[in-house]
């Protein structure tokens, strides 16, 4: 991948420049203060596809409750996905539980220092995997994410499009006949040269970058146009009209079925379609609510990885005569503190979960 055949894809002189300007810059992040193997795979996991700021409060609220191994392997499912509310990507709380249990099973509750094992474990790919071997148990193992991928297109001068598996085994690959002793401290200098420096959205700041010397890319000015990656499918486009359904201090809720999107979560009641206040209160009652008042909200759209919701609703105030849980249509009137406390709703819901807290403040 590097111009020069056979060379590697990063010198001794361009590893230790790294590793100097990383002792120097590195960020103070709470997941940086330990290498705890546990501590370390939660950050992992809460990191991928969440900005660290958004991070920072769900890992020591995370942590708090669940201090070690064995308490996330016990834990109510529903008491970790309410803690995981707002972090998004649900399936990441269920695999973090799922592994959790084969640890405390197969492994007396201990993370095996071993890359080959940490990969068989639920929700760890190669690059978790690389970054709990090298960062918790030193281990010579590449940690290859989305900003590595960048840094090292642009300094090999790569143009292997990054979406593709081969590319990605290739620069691993690669990056694992270069890993220096401090090999935690060298899989987090290039994901942080990646976040801070050779970032993903607008200019690279190559005169702050350590690797700039040995960089393909910038001598060749060709830093826009890599990394290539290929364009992913557009999202498919799904309407829906959401339904606020109030009772004074109660909501609404239905829960979501255990497989697919979003699964086993709770909901607010929803249609598919954009739907006129004219044809509401025939479906409100067949849920099994007497509607009232009828109230436009404000609209909303959520990004899935595959999927776009765009969403229209409606507050709905209902008559006071549903108690509990209409065992027909599976909904839920739930009083706002039980909400807070015991709930988990997506945040593709977050604009209508604000309205109500806000209403209720008042």
């Amino acid at each position: 991948m590097n111009n020069k055949k056979n060379a590697p894809i990063l010198s001794p002189e361009a590893v230790a420049a790294l590793l100097e300007w990383y002792d120097t810059n590195a960020r103070d992040l709470p997941w940086r203060r330990t290498t705890d193997p546990y501590r370390i795979w939660i950050s992992e996991i809460m990191l991928q596809q969440t900005r660290v700021e958004a991070v920072k409060p769900y890992y020591k609220r995370f942590l708090d409750a669940f201090p070690t191994v064995g308490d996330l392997a016990a834990a109510p499912e529903e008491k970790l996905l309410k803690l995981w509310e707002g972090l998004g990507y649900y399936s990441r709380a269920r695999n973090l539980q799922k592994a959790a249990r084969v640890l405390v099973n197969e492994y007396n509750g201990q993370m095996p220092a071993d890359e080959r094992q940490l990969q068989k474990l639920p929700g760890i790919g190669d690059y978790t995997a690389g970054a709990i071997a090298s960062i918790a148990f030193g281990l010579r193992a590449p940690a290859v994410d989305g900003n590595v991928l960048r840094v090292l297109s642009r300094v090999s001068g790569s143009y292997a499009d990054i979406a593709l598996s081969e590319t990605k085994a290739d620069f691993r690959g690669s990056l694992r006949k270069v890993i220096p002793e401090r090999s935690g401290a060298f899989a987090q200098s290039l994901i942080e040269l990646g976040a801070c420096v050779c970032v993903p959205n607008g200019e690279a700041k190559c005169t702050l970058c350590p690797l700039a010397p040995w960089c393909v890319a910038k001598r060749d000015g060709k830093i826009e146009e890599l990394p290539v990656k290929s364009a992913k499918k557009p999202r498919r486009i799904e309407e829906k009209t959401v339904l606020l359904i109030r009772d004074g201090d109660r909501t609404a809720l239905h829960k979501r079925p255990e497989k697919g999107l979003l699964a086993g979560l709770y909901e607010y009641p929803n249609l598919p379609g954009h739907l006129s206040p004219e044809e509401l209160p025939e479906k409100i009652r067949s849920m099994g609510f007497e509607p009232l008042q009828l109230t436009r909200l404000e609209d909303s759209k959520h990004l899935f990885t595959h999927i776009e919701w765009r969403m229209i609703a409606y507050a709905v105030k209902i008559a006071p005569e549903f108690d509990g849980y209409h065992p027909e249509s599976g909904f839920l009137l739930v009083r706002d503190d039980d909400f807070r406390k015991s709930y988990a709703v997506p945040s593709a819901f977050s604009e209508y979960t604000k309205y109500w807290k806000k209403g209720n403040e008042k």
